[in-house]
C-alpha cells in the first residue's frame, strides 16, 4: 500500500513528555518526599533500625502492599510512615530531604512546590515545636534560592490528636505567614475525628491570611467532602476524589472554585480505588472541577509528580491539550505570586506548541 509521502507510512503523532510540562506541585508530604536511598542512608547514621517491610520496599524499589481501608491497613502504613520519620534527627537531614524533594520536583517539571508538615513530628528531635518549624523554613529558603523552584510550607494539623493542639498550630502557622507558610491542613484517617472539631484552628489560619487545605474524600465518602467545606471553608481538598459520588456535590466544588489535590497512585495503592482506571479522574475533569495532580507519598507509593500525568493519559485517555489543562489548574490553584504564574502558564502553552 503506498502512502502520499512517497510510500512510507506517516509519522505517529508526537507523544510530548509530560516531565517537560510547567506544573505546580500542592500535595507532597515531608517525611513521604523522602528517596529511598536517603531514608536508608540516614538510618544507618543514626542507627534506626527500621521495619523489614519498609527496608525489603526501600530496597527493592517496590512500594509495600499498603491498603488501608480497614483499621489494620491504616496501622501498617502508619507505621512505615513514624519508622521513615524517625529518621530525621538533624538540621542537616531536613535539609537534605528538602534540597532532594526539589531535585526530583524539577526533574518532573514542576516550577512551584508547597511541601506539607506537621511541625509537632520533629519537635522532639530538633530542638521543640518553633524551632523544628524554623529549621524547615530555613531549608525550604534556602533551596528555593539554590534551586530555582518557587516553594513554600503548609503547615498541617493531626486530625488523630486534639483539637486545640490544632489550634496551636494554626497559630503558629499564622505566625510564619511572612516566612513561607501559606496554608494550614489537616491530615492522618479522616474517618476519626469530626471535621467540625477543628473549625476553630481553621478560623484562626484563615483570618491569618492562609489557605484552607484540609484532607477530605479519599478514605471517608462525599459527606467528607461536604464537611470539610461547610465545616472549614476548604479553599482546596487534599484528594477530594469520592466527591465524584455525588453530582450535587461536584457542582458545589466547581461554584466555589475549590481545587482537588487529586492523587492517583497513592489511591491506589492504599486501596481506595483497584485500578488506575478506576480514579475518577475523567468525572472530576468532565463535572469542571479544578484538580492539582499530586504525588502525596512518593516514598511509600513509588512515583512521583509526572507519573501521575502518565497515569491521566495512559488510563483515563486525557489528550495533551487536556494534561496542559490539569497543568494549568494546579497553577492556579496555588499560591504562587503573580509573576510565577504567569512564567508558568507561558510555559504551558510553550509545552503544548512545541
Amino acid at each position: 500500500m503506498l502512502h502520499s509521502s512517497g510510500g512510507r507510512p506517516p509519522n505517529p503523532p508526537r507523544v510530548r513528555d509530560v516531565s517537560e510540562l510547567p506544573k505546580a506541585h500542592l500535595h507532597l508530604h515531608f517525611t513521604g518526599s523522602m528517596r529511598p536511598t536517603t531514608v536508608l542512608e540516614l538510618a544507618d547514621k543514626h542507627g534506626v533500625r527500621l521495619p523489614e517491610a519498609l527496608t525489603e520496599a526501600l530496597t527493592s524499589g517496590e512500594p509495600p502492599k499498603l491498603r488501608a481501608t480497614d483499621e489494620r491497613g491504616w496501622f501498617r502504613f502508619q507505621r512505615l510512615y513514624d519508622a521513615a520519620r524517625s529518621c530525621l534527627r538533624e538540621p542537616e537531614d531536613i535539609q537534605r530531604l528538602v534540597r532532594e524533594a526539589a531535585e526530583e520536583d524539577l526533574k518532573d517539571g514542576s516550577g512551584w512546590l508547597e511541601i506539607q508538615v506537621d511541625p509537632t513530628s520533629y519537635a522532639p528531635r530538633l530542638g521543640g515545636l518553633i524551632p523544628a518549624l524554623e529549621i524547615i523554613l530555613d531549608a525550604v529558603e534556602t533551596t528555593s534560592r539554590e534551586t530555582g523552584l518557587g516553594m513554600r510550607v503548609l503547615v498541617a494539623a493531626n486530625r488523630m490528636k486534639h483539637p486545640l493542639d490544632a489550634r496551636t498550630l494554626a497559630r503558629l502557622a499564622v505566625r510564619y505567614a511572612d516566612r513561607g507558610v501559606i496554608g494550614f491542613g489537616l491530615s492522618n484517617d479522616e474517618r476519626r475525628g469530626m471535621a467540625r472539631d477543628f473549625d476553630r484552628a481553621f478560623a484562626i489560619a484563615r483570618e491569618g491570611g492562609l489557605l484552607s487545605a484540609p484532607h477530605g474524600g479519599e478514605l471517608g465518602g462525599p459527606s467528607s467532602v461536604r464537611d470539610c467545606l461547610d465545616d472549614l471553608h476548604a479553599n482546596r481538598l487534599g484528594h477530594g476524589v469520592r466527591a465524584a459520588e455525588d453530582p450535587h456535590l461536584l457542582k458545589k466544588l466547581v461554584e466555589r472554585g475549590v481545587t482537588c489535590e487529586v492523587c492517583p497512585a497513592s489511591n491506589v495503592a492504599l486501596g481506595v480505588y483497584e485500578k488506575p482506571e478506576d480514579v475518577p479522574l475523567r468525572t472530576l475533569f468532565d463535572a469542571g472541577v479544578p484538580m492539582a495532580l499530586g504525588a502525596d507519598d512518593p516514598l511509600l507509593f513509588g512515583s512521583r509528580l509526572a507519573a501521575q500525568y502518565d497515569i491521566a493519559r495512559a488510563h483515563h485517555a486525557f489528550t495533551d491539550e487536556e494534561l496542559a489543562e490539569l497543568a494549568r489548574q494546579s497553577v492556579r490553584g496555588s499560591a504562587a505570586p503573580e509573576d510565577v504564574r504567569r512564567k508558568l502558564l507561558a510555559g504551558v502553552d510553550d509545552w503544548l506548541a512545541s
